[in-house]
């Protein structure tokens, strides 16, 4: 017997039912192309919000329905460069019986060679995550330059679809962004223009990172098409790139550059992935360390 997927929408009210309850939460349009934007296949839905809030640059969310056959979710939290929390990440792609996920705060600030930030903000979220990792073990494969994005709690799961498995990423998803909600309200505000300036490129470099190699752009463009699936990564799900900074993205990962100038299209350069997970109980990383 088929098992049909919950709607992750609901992961999406649960999100904002708890941010509303601790702050207030201000609607942000959405692009002037994106308005009118209309998958190609009309069994296709898709539902879209964006806000700001006091602490918060961006919240926003994209759900992709495609009746009995595919669900996405792509929510994301960025902070104002005034706070230097990490990044809220919940990437779900389920298809059939085959569920792909990433959960995650993504650290803003390096925490593989760096003890400071990660002890400020992961070291009591430790059990979380050790929890949680043995529900959902590790899934695969994790190329070596985008490890540097994800921090010790990350979960990195792939599962066929049962009801039991369902409800743990539920669970996970509820208490994950409690956490996050947590850390915010905590949260003081940066005051030095260096440390601001800091943390504005750190949180660009990772939006321009996700806008050149997230994994889910292949699956927009076939649903919207090239263009419109540039405009949905560039100024919706990763909007930020053209404001936050002027760096292009091989300005902050050369190794990338082709001998034409262009960029390579290949998602790994380095040649080294992580098929195990690298961060041992206490949050030390355990992989293979790269510049």
């Amino acid at each position: 017997m088929e098992t049909m997927t919950p709607s992750y929408r609901r992961f999406v009210r649960f999100a904002m039912e708890e941010t509303q309850r601790g702050t207030h939460l201000v609607s942000l349009p959405l692009p002037e192309k994106l308005r009118c934007m209309k998958a190609k296949d009309d069994n296709v839905a898709f539902h879209t919000l964006s806000f700001q809030a006091p602490k918060i640059r961006l919240l926003r969310s994209l759900v992709i329905e495609e009746r009995h056959k595919m669900q996405v979710l792509d929510f994301a939290v960025f902070p104002k460069p005034e706070f230097d929390l990490p990044i809220f990440c919940a990437n779900f792609f389920s298809s059939g019986q085959l569920n792909i996920i990433v959960l995650d705060l993504n650290p803003l600030h390096d925490v593989i060679t760096q003890m400071v930030y990660k002890e400020k903000y992961y070291k009591k979220l430790l059990p979380l995550g050790e929890k949680y990792c043995e529900l959902l073990p590790w899934g695969g494969k994790l190329t070596g330059e985008s490890i540097r994005f994800f921090s010790p709690i990350v979960i990195w799961t792939k599962f066929t679809s049962s009801q039991s498995k369902h409800d743990i990423l539920y669970s996970a998803f509820q208490d994950y962004y409690k956490a996050w909600l947590e850390l915010m309200d905590q949260a003081t505000e940066e005051t030095d223009a260096l440390q601001i300036l800091h943390n504005c490129e750190a949180q660009h470099k990772y939006l321009t990172w996700r806008a050149e190699k997230d994994p889910g752009y292949p699956l927009l463009k076939k649903l919207f098409g090239d263009n419109l699936a540039k405009e949905i990564t560039r100024n919706f799900l990763f909007d930020g790139v053209a404001s936050l900074g002027d760096k292009s993205f091989l300005d902050y990962f050369p190794g990338y550059e082709c001998e034409d100038g262009t960029i390579n299209k290949k998602r790994t350069v380095v040649g080294k992935s992580f098929e195990t997970r690298p961060w041992n109980a206490t949050g030390d990383f355990i992989g293979y360390e790269f510049g």
